[in-house]
């Protein structure tokens, strides 16, 4: 029998494959379906999700999400683009989003920071680049690192507990927010898989996947 859905995991989360002819109703069916029959199997999990096998509309790729985690426990994190145009003008719009921060609050830098590199900041500030093993950034409020954080970070140095700290690739050498810190004895030891948030919780730092909706909060996305 046709699979007209078709799931493969790996290690940059899960694609799933469309059948291109099948009516978009029906198929939404049968994506609920399919989710619903592998709900414990895939468990309690949060992932990237790529569509594959069919154009789709905004709204009709928000329908399928929506599907998904209907059907499932699976959060999906972002939802990541095979076409090269949309991603060429997701990252301009990106970049366009960054660079109106830049000019209301000064503080972005753009370039990867190396051993013995220091960067500071009087406010949050969003680094497009990696931080390297032995390079230093300090700032009052938020770090935001588009790329991999292997140095040392601190964030709130004003006390700021609310601060927080967020790179797409985190495997930190130590990271501090206001007084409280944690060092990772292994060096470029990974605290997870793909884009991670460092926050304060009950006195302690605690690492998580980042969740969609906090990207979308700190640009302003709808």
């Amino acid at each position: 029998m046709h699979n007209a859905v078709v799931i493969k995991s790996s290690k940059a989360g899960m694609t799933v494959i469309l059948d291109p002819d099948l009516p978009f109703g029906e198929l939404v069916e049968a994506i609920g379906k399919k989710f619903s029959e592998s709900a414990r199997f895939w468990g309690s999990v949060q992932m990237t999700l790529t569509l594959e096998g069919r154009i789709l509309t905004a709204a009709e790729e928000f329908e399928i999400v929506d599907t998904i985690t209907r059907n499932s426990q699976i959060e999906v994190l972002c939802l990541l683009d095979t076409d090269a145009e949309r991603i060429e003008r997701c990252e301009k719009a990106l970049n366009d989003k960054l660079m109106e921060l830049s000019s209301q609050t000064g503080q972005f830098y753009r370039g990867t920071l190396r051993r013995g590199d220091c960067l500071e900041s009087e406010a949050s500030i969003i680094i497009i680049g990696d931080v390297d093993h032995g390079a230093r950034v300090t700032a009052k409020g938020n770090v935001i690192i588009l790329g991999d954080l292997r140095g040392t970070v601190t964030a709130g140095v004003a006390g700021n507990l609310d601060a927080v700290i967020m790179a797409f690739e985190m495997a930190p050498l130590q990271i501090r927010i206001s007084d409280i810190s944690s060092r990772f004895n292994e060096r470029n030891k990974r605290l997870g898989r793909g884009p991670m948030l460092a926050f304060v919780e009950n006195g302690e730092i605690q690492v998580r996947p980042l969740k969609k909706t906090f990207l979308n909060n700190m640009l302003n996305f709808a």
